[in-house]
């Protein structure tokens, strides 16, 4: 149950700091929208990628990806 409730908050922040990461590019705050927007990209390559692509394989039911 603890998993599930870490997950969800951790997805709902990931959401909440992407929008507000495209407000201010918006609102034409170009620096901190453009910031956020790399450290969102290079936190989703280095941290969650890998565990993205094991989840995958593991729906589709241990077919290697291409």
């Amino acid at each position: 149950m603890f998993d599930w409730i870490f997950a969800f908050a951790h997805f709902f922040l990931l959401i909440g700091l992407l929008g507000y990461a495209f407000y201010s590019l918006i609102i034409r705050n170009y620096g901190r929208g453009i910031l956020l927007l790399i450290f969102l990209g290079l936190y989703y390559f280095f941290i969650l990628h890998k565990a993205v692509k094991k989840e995958i394989v593991r729906k589709r039911g241990g077919r290697a990806p291409k």
